[in-house]
């Protein structure tokens, strides 16, 4: 394994036990609640079908940096150029429509301090958020190093840990938050 991707995927483990120390948090006071009074009747209700569809976005976005990869090993980064682009701008459409359902709830008044569930929607998908802000912005510098031909081998295993972990973690933050 490259030193790159090494490194990744031990600031990958540290983040994975950073949400793993939330949605535990998260599962106790959840579950402390009592029946039927969660979420809190008076804060709005989160979007589930919309978040489903942001959640597609995302995956489709994992499945274009798999052919990204594939193709950048066996062609170089002409051959995976429209895939990297597919995968940036299915990750930009996320990060975008996540900002606007955060607008849409805070206007219907759900924020950090309005409830626990508001705290901890905050707090765990706002993690995730900075996390996915991130991971797109060096996938649009990874992407740019690509086309001037920059683009280094450990450079690109990075952000495809890294890309990966944003993506994966995000189907397990909206089944325990969203659901």
């Amino acid at each position: 394994m490259d030193s790159g991707a090494l490194g990744m995927a031990l600031f990958i483990f540290t983040e994975v036990m950073l949400f793993a120390g939330f949605i535990s948090a998260f599962a106790i006071v959840k579950s402390s609640a009592p029946l039927g009074a969660w979420p809190p009747p008076d804060q709005p209700r989160l979007p589930i079908e919309r978040t489903a569809f942001n959640t597609l976005l995302l995956l489709l976005s994992g499945v274009a940096m798999y052919w990204a990869g594939r193709k950048h090993k066996q062609g170089g980064a002409t051959a995976a150029n429209p895939f990297m682009a597919a995968a940036l701008a299915l990750g930009v459409a996320f990060v975008g429509l996540q900002g606007m359902e955060w607008r849409a709830l805070l206007g219907q008044g759900l924020t950090l301090t309005s409830s626990q569930m508001g705290s901890f929607f905050f707090v765990i998908i706002g993690t995730h958020a900075v996390h996915a802000i991130i991971a797109v912005l060096t996938l649009a510098l990874t992407w740019r190093s690509m086309n001037s031909g920059r683009l280094t081998p450990n450079g690109f295993s990075a952000m495809r840990l890294f890309w990966y972990f944003v993506v994966l973690v995000w189907p397990l933050l909206y089944w325990q938050v969203y659901l």
